[in-house]
């Protein structure tokens, strides 16, 4: 889940940098507004629920973790327990069996980390889309030439700016969403 945000904000991060170039030589006239992303996906109940369908699956894949775990560990406690009396042949079989089902458990657990990460990707698809056409929506209305991300991976982007440049409450009520917190403002 992090490591698909860390991604997408690392790479908003570099065109915000470039767009800040290309504005610098813009013409005056252009009008710069700013949204927070993060505040507003935090205010969206789809975004509440997906983070609680995550928070499922990764809770259920936890329990099979623990429990293929805690086999392993018996059997390896057996082992240990046992080893100085097998024979070298079941011996050499046994940790044998060992290495696969340590191999196997950590496939398990890769696999679990590809199945959220997967699993996120598909939520947070139509929420992408529906915040990206709302701000879209929010800066053609309010005749907003350029929008930026606020923050990027807990960078900040916009170092100053007008709380009236701020978009991420009229995004929110674009969609039907009414704010419950303020979104935080930038650093004066």
């Amino acid at each position: 889940m992090n490591f698909e945000l860390s991604t997408m904000r690392t790479l908003l991060f570099l065109f915000a940098f470039g767009f800040v170039a290309s504005v610098a030589n813009a013409q005056s006239a252009s009008k710069i507004g700013y949204a927070d992303v993060d505040y507003i996906f935090s205010q969206m109940p789809e975004f509440k629920q997906i983070d609680s369908d995550l928070q499922s699956l990764q809770n259920q894949l936890k329990k099979n973790l623990e429990a293929k775990g805690a086999e392993f560990q018996r059997k390896v406690a057996e082992y240990q327990q046992n080893a100085g009396t097998m024979l070298d042949a079941v011996r050499q079989n046994t940790e044998r069996e060992l290495q696969q089902l340590q191999a196997n458990l950590e496939k398990m657990q890769q696999d679990a980390q590809a199945e959220v990460q997967k699993k996120q990707t598909l939520l947070m698809e139509p929420v992408y889309a529906k915040v990206g056409k709302a701000i879209e929506d929010v800066a053609k209305e309010n005749a907003f030439t350029f929008i930026l991300n606020q923050q990027i991976g807990g960078l900040d982007v916009i170092l100053y700016g007008e709380p009236s440049a701020d978009i991420s409450d009229l995004v929110l009520k674009k969609m039907g969403v009414t704010p419950t917190t303020a979104p935080a403002t930038p650093k004066n």
